[in-house]
């Protein structure tokens, strides 16, 4: 089974689905892995009720974080952002469908500590501007 999954991350990393940058967007946020040098950022649309209506990423780095982040970009859209806001290190694990180790870890949960640094920031924005 774990050859079946492997493959599927080469296919996403030579061949995704979600890549690219999304102008305009409700949020963007890019962010890098110091230890490896992969780079992502992450563009999203969102609807009036706070659904995900399209998400792309854009960068490079290593087959993990690229599959990753496609396969994460595929998975949002449809989700309102609370569902967003819940995904854990065990939906990524899920998606992948293999076992990894620590620095391959560390790759493949970029394109979530990057969605979620744009989420947060989306939040705070709103909640500024609702003080106004």
């Amino acid at each position: 089974m774990d050859d079946l999954y492997r493959e599927q991350i080469i296919d996403r990393y030579k061949y995704p689905l979600k890549k690219g940058t999304l102008e305009p967007n409700d949020f963007s946020y890019e962010d890098d892995n110091p230890l490896c040098g992969d780079r992502i950022r992450i563009d999203v649309r969102i609807d009036n009720n706070e659904f995900v209506t399209e998400a792309a990423f854009s960068g490079t780095g290593c087959a993990i974080s690229q599959a990753s982040a496609d396969l994460l970009m595929e998975s949002i859209i449809g989700m309102k952002l609370d569902e967003v806001k819940a995904l854990t290190k065990e939906d990524i694990m899920e998606l992948l469908g293999i076992q990894l180790g620590p620095v391959r870890l560390k790759c493949a949960l970029l394109s979530l500590k990057v969605l979620k640094a744009g989420v947060y920031g989306l939040d705070e924005l709103e909640e500024e501007l609702a003080q106004i």
